[in-house]
């Protein structure tokens, strides 16, 4: 199973962990979903950025390359550390938070990649969050997310591929292997369970409840209408032609 599934921690509630920086890096590689980003971005002629969710800053870090200003905002003081120590730039303020650390009025984009938006279990964790993008954004601001759709049930395919993902410690060097076990749906909350071993000396490392939520793209669009978004558009599976009902992803793209 890819780890790319649960890349990032609960932004607002903590009511869960959803990353593992130890092997985090080494198992999200630069891929389709993060050129698509990137394009948008450049399309919109944004300067100044918040990342909200930026985990490890693995993407964070691209876009500090592309010059742009970025507020990089995470839960995870641990993975907060080692996005600091991965950046040269100069262009980056990193947060140990969530998303009532965004400033008012401050920045042309807030963006959540990796399917951050799944994290927030609950309706007022979502609503709150959704506020607090809002109020940080100047006006004309651009919010830009993505998310699974749940109609093509992709937990299907996780479930059906049993084989462990392969990483090294940072440190050591030793083999590590990443085992996933499912549990299933409570309503569309969806929960399972990390396990980080050493091959090596057979040490368990991390064991990690994950739990992500699958909201319908008709929900999402009440949410963010609701919120006083203007304008939203909805990509699919990172071409910029719109979603339908067979999209495995969505992008959701706001205006304020």
């Amino acid at each position: 199973m890819s780890y790319q599934i649960h890349r990032k921690n609960d932004i607002e509630s903590g009511e869960t962990t959803f990353m593992i920086p130890l092997v985090y890096d080494q198992i999200n590689l630069w891929g389709k979903d993060d050129e698509f980003f990137l394009a948008l971005l450049k399309s919109l002629n944004v300067e100044s950025i918040a990342d909200l969710g930026c985990g490890t800053g693995r993407w964070t870090t691209h876009l500090a390359q592309n010059g742009y200003t970025i507020t990089a905002i995470d839960p995870h003081e641990e993975a907060i550390e080692l996005a600091r120590s991965k950046d040269d730039s100069g262009h980056v303020n990193w947060i140990v938070g969530d998303s009532s650390n965004l400033q008012s009025n401050t920045y042309d984009a807030v963006i959540m990649t990796a399917n951050v938006a799944q994290v927030f279990l609950t309706d007022d964790s979502w609503k709150q969050m959704i506020s607090d993008v809002f109020r940080s954004l100047k006006a004309g601001g651009h919010f830009i997310f993505d998310t699974r759709n749940p109609l093509v049930k992709v937990w299907e395919e996780w479930e059906k591929d049993t084989s462990p993902d392969a990483a090294k410690d940072r440190l050591s060097g030793d083999p590590l292997e990443i085992y996933t076990e499912y549990e299933g749906f409570e309503q569309d909350i969806y929960t399972f369970y990390e396990t980080v071993k050493n091959t090596k000396t057979n040490e368990v490392l991390v064991h990690e409840k994950m739990q992500i939520r699958f909201r319908k793209q008709e929900e999402l669009d009440e949410s963010l209408k609701q919120a006083g978004f203007s304008k939203i558009e909805t990509f699919g599976d990172w071409e910029f032609k719109y979603a339908n009902s067979e999209s495995r992803s969505f992008i959701f793209h706001c205006v304020k």
